[in-house]
C-alpha cells in the first residue's frame, strides 16, 4: 500500500514518497493542450494521426480534451497467469470503475479491434512501471518492459464523453486551466477478485449546480466510460478530506455556484494493483490515455 506521504500537485507519487516527473513540466513543452494539434499547430484529422504524433514523441501531455468524439482508454498490462485472470474477473465484478473495452491476445501489443495500426507499447504519451506493488518509474516508451507473455487490457475512460459535455455547453475546467484532471482515493470498496482488492478511485469535474442534472443525463449514456457520477458534492461522504489535494493529477478551481462531481476513474486498477502487491504491471500514467478509433458512443 502507498504510505501517508502524498504526491505534490501535478506529480505522481512513488511508494517511498518521492515524486516522478511533473505533469506540468511536460505540458509546458507544448504551446497548447488542445490535443487536436501538435506543437506546431498542425490539425490532427484522426486519432491515428494523433497516435502517430505520440509515437514520434511530439505529444507527451495529458489527453483530456484530445480528439473529442472518440473513445479513450486506460491501459493495464500483466503477465499471463493468475494475476491476469484475477484482473479479468475484477473488471467483470467492478464494471463501473473498470468497464472493459478490449483484451489483446497473449503476447500482442496490437489493439486492432479498436485502433487499426496501433501499438500499445508506444502510442500512449506516458506509462507507469510497477514492481511488487510499487511504482518503479514513468517512461515514454514501454517497449523494453513489455512481457513476452503479456495480456493487455483496455478500460474505458471518462475523457470519452468530454466532447458530449462540451457540445452541451458544460465546460471542462481541467482543459480550460491546461491541467490534468484531479483524481482521489475513496472509501468505496471494490468487489474482490482473487488476490485483487482495494477501493475505487474517482476523478472530479466542477459543474454548475444548474447543470448537474444535464451532466448526469449525458454521462449516464456512456456506461463504457464509467457512466454517471458516483457522488455529487459532499466529498467527505466518499472519504475525500480536501478536494484541493488530489492524490493524482492537478487541483482545479471550483467556482461559486459550482459543485464537485465525482466519477469512477480508470486509475482504480493502479491503486488496486499496488495495494495487492502484484509482481509486475505496466499501465498508462494517470491522465495519459490511449486514443482509439471508436466513436465515443460505441457500445461494447
Amino acid at each position: 500500500m502507498m504510505n501517508s506521504a502524498q504526491p505534490q500537485e501535478g506529480t505522481l507519487g512513488r511508494e517511498d514518497g518521492t515524486n516522478v516527473a511533473s505533469y506540468r513540466d511536460v505540458r509546458d513543452l507544448f504551446s497548447t493542450n488542445d490535443a487536436s494539434k501538435d506543437v506546431l499547430g498542425t490539425k490532427f484529422n484522426t486519432p491515428a494521426e494523433f497516435r502517430e504524433a505520440v509515437r514520434a514523441g511530439k505529444f507527451r501531455g495529458p489527453t483530456n480534451g484530445v480528439c473529442p468524439g472518440f473513445m479513450q482508454c486506460n491501459l493495464v498490462v500483466l503477465e499471463e497467469g493468475p494475476a491476469a485472470f484475477d484482473f479479468l474477473l475484477f473488471c467483470q465484478r467492478n464494471k463501473k470503475a473498470c468497464p472493459l473495452i478490449e483484451v489483446c491476445d497473449v503476447g500482442s501489443p496490437f489493439a486492432e479491434a479498436v485502433a487499426v495500426g496501433s501499438d500499445l507499447r508506444c502510442d500512449i504519451p506516458k506509462y507507469c512501471i510497477y514492481r511488487n506493488g510499487k511504482l518503479e518509474s514513468e517512461v515514454e516508451d514501454a517497449t523494453p518492459y513489455w512481457p513476452e507473455k503479456s495480456v493487455a487490457f483496455l478500460i474505458g475512460c471518462s475523457f470519452s464523453y468530454d466532447g458530449a459535455l462540451t457540445e452541451a455547453g458544460i465546460p471542462l475546467r481541467s482543459v480550460e486551466q491546461n491541467k490534468n484532471v484531479p483524481m482521489y482515493k475513496t472509501n468505496i470498496p471494490c468487489r474482490r477478485a482473487g488476490n485483487l482488492h482495494g477501493n475505487v478511485v474517482v476523478s472530479m469535474k466542477p459543474i454548475k449546480a444548474l447543470d448537474v442534472a444535464k451532466e448526469v443525463e449525458i454521462t449516464s449514456k456512456f456506461p463504457q466510460a464509467h457512466g454517471g457520477p458516483l457522488c455529487v458534492g459532499c466529498p467527505e461522504a466518499i472519504g475525500i478530506e480536501d478536494i484541493n489535494k488530489p492524490d493524482w493529477g492537478d487541483s482545479v478551481d471550483v467556482l461559486p455556484g459550482e459543485v464537485p462531481v465525482f466519477h469512477a476513474c480508470g486509475v482504480t486498477p493502479q491503486q488496486v494493483l499496488m495495494q495487492s502487491g502484484i509482481p509486475f504491471a505496466i499501465t498508462h500514467s494517470p491522465g495519459h490515455m490511449f486514443v482509439t478509433d471508436l466513436p465515443s458512443e460505441t457500445v461494447i
